[in-house]
Formats: C-alpha cells, sequence, structure tokens
C-alpha cells in the first residue's frame, strides 16, 4: 500500500478499536485499507518501532489469504498492489517491513 501522507510503501496496519482482538484488527485494517476480505494464516513475527510522534509501536502481523473483495486503494492509501513476495522487499520503505517480508516468505517457504 502507499500512503501519501508519509509517502511510504508498507503493509496495512492500524489500531485496535475498544475490545476488539489483534487477529479481528488485522482482518478488519486489511479490508478497510486494501479491500480484501481474508483468512488469517500463520502468524509472523511482531515489529516494534517508535511512529512519528516517538512512542514506542509493536504490530503483530499475519499470513492472510484472501476469500472475498478486490484489490483496491482505500481510506489512507492511494495505491495498491500486489507484488511477488520474493520482489516485495525493493519496493517496500521501511527495513522492518523488508525484515517482515523476509520472514513471511521463509515461513511459507
Amino acid at each position: 500500500m502507499h500512503r501519501p501522507r508519509y509517502g511510504d510503501w508498507s503493509f496495512p496496519k492500524g489500531k485496535a478499536l475498544t475490545g476488539e482482538t489483534d487477529e479481528d484488527c488485522a482482518l478488519r485494517e486489511v479490508e478497510e485499507e486494501a479491500g480484501l476480505v481474508c483468512r488469517l494464516g500463520a502468524e509472523l513475527p511482531p515489529t516494534s518501532y517508535r511512529d512519528g510522534a516517538g512512542r514506542p509501536k509493536v504490530v503483530r502481523w499475519w499470513a492472510m489469504e484472501p476469500v472475498g473483495g478486490a484489490l483496491a486503494a482505500a481510506t489512507e492509501a492511494d495505491e495498491a498492489r500486489w507484488v511477488p513476495l520474493a520482489d516485495v522487499c525493493e519496493l517496500l520503505t521501511y527495513e522492518r517491513d523488508r525484515l517482515l517480508a523476509r520472514a513471511a516468505l521463509a515461513a511459507l517457504a
């Protein structure tokens, strides 16, 4: 997903709503940001970093399989692309996302 607000390429992510599980949050965010209804697969390693305001942030990730919807940029993104996992590191802006992509590739191998 390309986010014009940040000028970056990153994976869909966001904050959980009150009472929402991390799993439900991940599914909702992917549907809201990418237009895809998905089924959760294996959990991937979490990433940790400081956001733009310097606050610590931890993000949990899952491999997902689309089961409905259609890939489309929505809400915070202006472009969405399918990219082979082996090639996505060339597009991603952040090293933490490249590490996640490599972990996903290893987990799915």
